[in-house]
């Protein structure tokens, strides 16, 4: 039997598109390069940069200048696109996937990053869900 990570191209599917993955890590690090976005999500720069732009241009983050750096704002408010899920937010989803994973499945995340980082993004998405 294959397994799910060297078997068939049918089994090398996955529950998240690339643009979801993009914005979980936008969301779990705001001040991230998108050079950072391309290696943790296994895709180029050039792929990441394209992803952005289409999750600025339909609202789902802003992007402000913070010295040389980019710095993006996630709109957990923003609703899914797919009609099966039309009029649900997105902030149920990224407080889910962008907060801290269960202790112990994630044992190459730094510490500082597990509890600064993730942390603030996950409060950010809270408070501005329910506003």
């Amino acid at each position: 039997m294959d397994s799910e990570h060297t078997g068939s191209r049918r089994n090398r599917w996955t529950f998240l598109t690339n643009h979801a993955r993009v914005l979980i890590a936008i969301a779990r690090d705001p001040g991230i390069r998108l050079r950072d976005i391309a290696v943790d999500c296994g895709l180029t720069e050039r792929t990441v940069q394209a992803i952005v732009t289409d999750l600025q241009a339909d609202g789902y983050l802003t992007r402000t200048r913070d010295g040389r750096r980019n710095r993006y704002v996630v709109a957990p408010a923003a609703r899914f696109r797919h009609p099966a899920e039309a009029g649900r937010e997105i902030a149920g989803l990224l407080a889910y996937l962008a907060g801290p994973p269960a202790p112990g499945t994630d044992p190459d995340e730094p510490a500082a990053r597990e509890s600064g980082v993730r942390e603030s993004a996950v409060r950010e998405a809270s408070d501005t869900a329910s506003v």
